[in-house]
This record gives structure tokens, C-alpha cells and sequence, in this order.
């Protein structure tokens, strides 16, 4: 049964790694090399992130700058910026490539802000779902004769426990993210 928890929690926590990506992804109105994490740029016939092509640096606290290794995939890293969905259009000056993070108006942020209670949502879903798994196997195992019917009891509990021991993580994680998005 332990191996079970251990399971359930290895489970959760990717879903909690699985969340704090998504969030790094959402812009709050600062510059972060993280909403680059999903792009992906055409080099040399291989789908390629841009942080493996070129060096990602915060100028200011509102200004993104890459400046590729290779010179001739600016055009590339360019166009692979303006085809995502980063919501930034790219200045190319010929040397490096700079994203400048407008300010957040007031809609923008509660907009963003309802994105992440639904990622929190989602995730919690998941984790909803992990549990549902793991008492499946409790009763699995109880129906082999593997444990009693007081250990499943027990397990069920300790899974529950778990369970709600992660859904205050995402909550919290989602909160400190809006309190970010929301902050001037």
C-alpha cells in the first residue's frame, strides 16, 4: 500500500509541475524567458526551442532580448515569435531580436486572472482524477484479498488526506500567480 501513496503523490506532483509551467507561460506584464518555452522554430528541417538557438536575457524589467548564436536564424526565431501565441510582435534590429512586454490594462489582468483560476481548475481535475485511480487500486487490491477491508478504509483516508493536501498547493500556487498578474 505505501508503494500505492507513493505512486499517488509522484502523480500529483508532476500535476503541480504540470501547472507551475503554465502559469511561468502566462504573461503578467513583465519580462520572462518562459513564454518562450513553447516556441519552436524551424531550423534546419528540426522543430528547435529558441532557448537551445540563442542567448535569452531580461534588458529591463518590460524587455525581452535574444540574441542568436548563428545570425542567420533571426529571420526564423522572428517569424516563429509572430506565429505563436506569445501575443508580442518582435523587433529585429539585425543583431538580436527584442520583445518589449506592454503594461496591463485592468480588463487584461482579470482576464488573465480568470485564465489561471482555470488552469487551477484543470489541474485540480487532475488531481481529482489521480485519486479516483488510487482508491480504484485500494479496491482492486481488496477485491485479490491482497487487504482488509480496515486497510482500505485506512487507504482511502491517507488518499484523501493527499489529495486534499494538493488541491491547498494548487490554490495556493493560483493565488500567488493572480496576486502577481493583478499587481501594478
Amino acid at each position: 500500500m505505501e508503494e500505492l501513496f507513493n505512486k499517488t503523490k509522484e502523480r500529483m506532483d508532476k500535476s503541480i509541475n504540470a501547472l507551475k509551467s503554465e502559469y511561468d507561460s502566462i504573461r503578467a506584464g513583465r519580462a520572462n524567458a518562459k513564454v518562450l518555452d513553447k516556441v519552436y522554430v524551424d531550423y534546419y528541417g528540426t522543430p528547435t526551442p529558441i532557448n537551445q538557438m540563442a542567448a535569452i536575457s531580461v534588458a529591463e524589467a518590460r524587455v525581452l532580448v535574444i540574441q542568436p548564436w548563428d545570425k542567420s536564424t533571426l529571420k526564423p526565431i522572428e517569424k516563429a515569435i509572430q506565429a505563436s501565441d506569445v501575443g508580442i510582435n518582435p523587433q529585429n534590429d539585425g543583431n538580436v531580436i527584442r520583445l518589449n512586454f506592454p503594461a496591463l490594462d485592468g480588463d487584461r489582468r482579470k482576464q488573465l486572472s480568470r485564465d489561471v483560476a482555470k488552469v487551477a481548475e484543470e489541474s485540480k481535475i487532475a488531481i481529482r482524477q489521480i485519486r479516483r485511480d488510487s482508491i480504484d487500486a485500494l479496491k482492486k487490491m481488496k477485491k485479490d484479498n491482497e487487504i482488509t477491508e480496515d486497510d482500505q478504509k485506512n487507504g482511502e483516508t491517507k488518499i484523501q488526506k493527499i489529495t486534499d493536501d494538493y488541491t491547498k498547493k494548487i490554490d495556493s500556487i493560483a493565488e500567488a500567480k493572480t496576486e502577481e498578474i493583478m499587481s501594478v
